[in-house]
């Protein structure tokens, strides 16, 4: 390379119209930041809504609802703020991300699971279906 060269793009070494954005990420921008502000609070205030106007005859839906629209903001945060795609930090970030995924799914449906057999696995004097309502001695005086 020459002397001409080097300076005229200022450290030595072409960029020849590449600018590193797989290796660096997205850069942030105004507009990104207020996309996923306003799709945040949009998120944040349809739960709200359907509560309190009470959308849904079951409350399970209710909730079903609400885990769902959670997970959307889940995503929303870590595009629009935390710069995640498929391709910052060479595939790496999308690694970890699945890898964690899986370690919640695993921890939550063994809980769930846990939690639901419960009434099985109680020992045989503590089954609430055995129990019968007991009559409190009355006070003495």
């Amino acid at each position: 390379m020459s002397a001409q060269d080097q300076t005229m793009n200022g450290h030595g070494h072409g960029h020849d119209g590449h600018h590193h954005e797989e290796e660096m990420g997205p850069h942030a921008t105004l507009g990104g930041y207020l996309t996923g502000f306003v799709l945040s609070v949009f998120l944040t205030a349809i739960p709200f809504w359907l509560v309190m106007a009470n959308v849904f005859d079951r409350s399970s839906a209710t909730a079903v609802a609400i885990l769902l629209i959670g997970a959307v903001q889940i995503v929303v945060h870590m595009i629009f703020f935390l710069h995640m795609n498929a391709k910052s930090e060479g595939g790496w970030n999308m690694l970890s991300l699945m890898f964690t995924l899986v370690l919640v799914v695993i921890t939550l449906s063994g809980s769930l699971w846990v939690m639901y057999h419960l009434n099985t696995n109680m020992m045989p004097h503590m089954r609430p279906a055995q129990t019968t309502p007991s009559v409190l001695p009355a006070r003495t005086q």
